[in-house]
């Protein structure tokens, strides 16, 4: 670290803690790498003004295709536009200067703020205790996965609770999620509304041939497919009555949230999003992170540390027996955590449900759109996404639904989500989210209405495509395992 900046970091206040000198020994660069790894002459870099290298970073970022460039309607992602205040709160130093070793008196603001987030949670997801710490949506899946391993221990179930039903519609991690913590997973079908098979679940509950027990039924709610689990109270009534847990994945949240909670629904456990329904970054542009709320029974088993107040004064304590123990470093993705909480207090309660109403007709407006030129797989009312199947089109045009996503590319929006859900074949999964315009919308159904008529007329151009992008069409599998990151 260089020296003006540790004295900085040093000063009393800035972040709490006096940083002790460093003792790092220096020693010659061709000790440390060798001669044969040393340039004899300075290395010939070109001599450029200013306004030409940033114009050529600048055009260079813009080659990339993100939320702040091009549309990103990819269904069950949420990939929604993140309001720059909140990165802007995120970044101010009584944040970004933050030590997790810090002592508990010089960081009760941050506490506070992950607190009431918390019970902020706990408020939209019809909940009553929720952790911060889970890095992502996948693992919040495997803390909640691991609270219910720990409940049927608790109750003396653990050795014949082994199973977890996990409906085909629901939120493709899940099976993932279950068998990494030493579940076996039963899948359950749709019925042909796209909601569960209430009989195919009350018979997956039953003891299996080696009188094995369901240990708990992951749901997502609304559905990959888009649609609401109208019978979901059932679904809570019958695994409750086969002695399990009910697991919501959050995924979807952005199609409910401030109209519906998954407490009311019977639900036990459940993770949320906060880099897809709290305006946090996404993916790549991350880290994720994924709060896991639970009921109050489940409680006491809840990852340490716990915020909890003490004599007027919020710590992090580990006095938790029962608990699954740590899961993350420290207390979680603090400054995602910060950015969620500044998201969730710019729009208040009536904001975080306008994002719900626009969401979802943002999505039925766009799928009768493009109903005229592909079908939906599950014909009604949607929520925040929709599917469509191609594979009549791929019958009548050899055009694949790749090749579809890949010509997309050309016209300046991202793909969407595609081949998934399986069930549905040459499936196409569009989710445009509550911050797009119209205007937006119109456009991109004019594309895929254009790359349609391109697909019957001229079919070897969309099954070539991209043609515009930097890179072309690659071969998938390769550059998977021969992966090349500079040109």
């Amino acid at each position: 670290m260089p020296e003006p900046l540790l004295k900085e970091l040093s000063k009393p206040g800035l972040i709490g803690v006096k940083l002790p000198e460093p003792d790092i020994p220096i020693k010659p660069l061709a000790e440390l790498l060798g001669t044969e790894n040393l340039r004899s002459d300075p290395p010939p870099l070109p001599e450029l003004d200013q306004p030409t290298v940033v114009r050529h970073f600048v055009r260079l970022s813009q080659l990339n295709y993100s939320v702040d460039t091009h549309f990103y309607p990819l269904g069950s992602c949420t990939m929604k536009h993140n309001p720059k205040v909140d990165e802007e709160v995120a970044k101010l130093p009584e944040f970004a200067m933050l030590h997790p070793l810090q002592d508990e008196e010089t960081v009760q603001g941050i506490l506070r703020l992950l607190k009431t987030l918390e019970q902020m949670l706990c408020e939209i997801g019809g909940m009553d205790a929720c952790t911060l710490q889970g890095a992502a949506g996948a693992q919040g899946e495997f803390i909640g996965l691991l609270l219910v391993r720990v409940w049927h221990r608790y109750r003396g179930e653990e050795e014949k609770r082994t199973r977890i039903i996990v409906p085909d519609s629901a939120h493709g991690t899940n099976p993932a999620s279950a068998a990494r913590c030493g579940f076996t997973v039963e899948s359950v079908p749709s019925g042909p509304d796209g909601c569960i098979d209430l009989s195919a679940l009350e018979k997956a509950l039953q003891p299996d041939p080696n009188g094995l027990l369901p240990a708990a039924v992951m749901v997502t709610n609304p559905n990959t497919l888009g649609k609401f689990e109208r019978d979901i109270v059932k679904v809570a009534e019958l695994t409750h009555e086969a002695g399990a847990l009910l697991y919501y994945d959050g995924a979807n949240l952005n199609a409910i949230m401030g109209k519906a909670k998954p407490g009311d629904m019977g639900c036990d456990i459940m993770h949320f999003n906060l880099h897809k329904t709290f305006g946090t970054p996404h993916g790549g542009g991350g880290p994720g992170s994924g709060p896991v709320a639970v009921k109050s029974f489940l409680e006491p088993f809840l990852p340490v540390p716990v915020i909890e107040e003490k004599d007027g004064k919020l710590v992090l304590s580990e006095d938790r027996p029962l608990s699954v123990g740590r899961v993350h470093s420290f207390y979680g993705n603090v400054l995602v955590a910060v950015k969620a909480y500044a998201y969730i207090r710019s729009l208040g309660a009536e904001g975080l449900t306008k994002v719900t109403e626009d969401a979802v007709l943002n999505a039925n407006y766009l799928m009768h759109k493009l109903a005229k030129i592909f079908p939906v797989a599950f014909p009604g009312l949607c929520k925040h996404e929709f599917v469509l199947s191609l594979k009549q089109f791929k019958r009548e045009t050899g055009v694949r639904t790749w090749d579809i996503a890949k010509r997309l590319l050309d016209y300046g929006f991202y793909a969407p989500t595609v081949y998934f859900p399986i069930t549905v074949e040459e499936a196409m999964m569009v989710e445009p989210t509550e911050t797009e315009r119209k205007e937006t919308l119109d456009a991109f159904a004019a594309a895929l209405e254009q790359i349609a008529r391109e697909a019957r007329e001229r079919p070897e151009v969309v099954q070539t495509a991209p043609h515009k992008t930097p890179v072309g069409r690659l071969d998938e599998a390769k550059a998977a395992r021969e992966l090349k990151v500079r040109w």
